[in-house]
């Protein structure tokens, strides 16, 4: 009996019995499906962080502050403040820009539309840290608006549009936190999403953010831009040895943390990469449900048609034919649960990526390895029972009931 005829023979005996196999390869579908749509979106998620990082300038640098660290009475000797941020513009001649910032969870009003988003309070040069010096309306706050106090925001795209639906929003009068602001600009559309989604922000002078709105005078975050990104090692190294002369406590531990954008990226991937290996893995778990009812569906295969078997020993087949059959089955019907799986897990993908507006990314090795697992879990789970059967005596089976 040659191959051709052992797949045929399987495929008659799939097909002879087809709510029973399609059941049978159900949980292979679900299994394959699942790890393509979580790899998928795992990949997806990590895709929209990177943009939404490298969307700020791959020459940041953040410092932050570190409240582990910070003094006994009450942590203040780990805030930022303003003597910080000259000191890095005395001290680090790399540093491009230098621009402190505040930022807290706000609900902003206009009209009877409302929206929760944050507010990040800093100075007309934020526009440059951030990479926000394309404007869809309008224009950035100036200095004056900042040595003056003055109330005006420039507004992410996200924002905008949920507030102003495409209208012309500059001039009108927005409410952050029961207090009136004049729009002065709407930053183009980035395509952000997130906790990090730019397009979720609203810009305000940084005096108006800390006197005004949130009544403190300390500082969340301090942005250093290099002059480029061959100098930002360097620029790094520079800024952490500045801040360390008057930011560390009793244990001699510095009580800020400086990130770049190069470890925010790093960091990203790793958890990212982490997290769809682990989600992959208990989808996995399906793979191996489906291949245990697999196992058990050939096992009641062999037992029907024991008869069968007998007849065709005593006629002359072989075991290595026989064995041959029955595991062409257990493969086909995995190799057939395994492509409709991929199918599915495309689809799902594309679904809960649209969902969570990030980009689907079902990258080809996802799909062989679900595809070769699921042919792996048919050979695997489908080699007992072919061994049963070809090893039956012809005489025990033609007399089996």
């Amino acid at each position: 009996m040659t191959l051709g005829d052992s797949l045929q023979s399987a495929l008659r005996a799939i097909s002879a019995n087809k709510l029973r196999s399609a059941l049978t390869t159900l949980g292979v579908v679900i299994g394959v499906g699942s790890v393509i749509a979580m790899l998928g979106i795992g990949e997806g998620t990590k895709k929209k962080s990177l943009e939404n990082i490298e969307a700020m300038g791959t020459n940041m640098i953040t410092v932050m502050p570190d409240w582990r660290r910070g003094s006994s009475a009450g942590m203040a000797g780990a805030a930022l403040k303003d003597e910080d941020v000259e000191v890095i513009r005395r001290r680090v001649p790399t540093a491009k820009i230098v621009a402190g910032g505040v930022r807290s969870q706000e609900t902003v009003k206009f009209g009877n539309r409302n929206t929760r988003t944050q507010i990040m309070g800093g100075e007309p040069e934020m526009a440059i840290v951030r990479n926000a010096t394309r404007l869809f309306q309008g224009s950035w706050y100036t200095q004056e608006d900042e040595a003056m106090m003055n109330r005006k925001a420039v507004l992410g795209y996200q924002v905008y549009d949920t507030l102003f639906g495409g209208e012309n929003a500059v001039g009108s009068t927005i409410m952050i936190k029961g207090q009136p602001f004049e729009v002065a600009g709407v930053i183009f559309y980035k395509g952000g999403s997130g906790f990090m989604n730019p397009d979720d922000q609203i810009y305000i002078p940084l005096s108006t953010a800390r006197q005004r709105l949130m009544g403190r005078t300390n500082l969340d975050m301090i942005n250093v831009m290099a002059i480029n990104t061959e100098v930002l090692p360097f620029t790094q190294t520079e800024v952490e040895a500045s801040l360390a002369l008057t930011r560390r406590n009793a244990a001699g531990e510095n009580q800020f943390r400086v990130f770049n954008q190069g470890e925010w990226i790093e960091q990203i991937e790793t958890q990212t990469r982490l997290l769809s290996f682990l989600l992959a893995g208990i989808a996995s778990v399906s793979l191996l449900v489906g291949g245990i009812g697999i196992m058990n569906i050939m096992l009641v295969s062999v037992t029907e048609r024991t008869r069968e078997i007998g007849l065709r020993k005593a006629i002359g087949a072989k075991r290595s034919g026989i064995l041959i059959q029955f595991l062409l089955e257990s493969v086909v019907m995995c190799v057939l649960g395994g492509g409709i799986g991929v199918a599915l897990g495309y689809g799902a993908t594309v679904f809960v990526a649209e969902a969570l507006k990030v980009p689907p990314v079902v990258q080809t090795q996802a799909i062989v390895m679900a595809f070769g697992f699921s042919a792996f879990v048919g050979l695997f789970f489908g080699l007992y029972p072919a061994l049963r059967a070809s090893s039956l005596q012809p005489i025990e089976a033609l007399r089996h009931e």
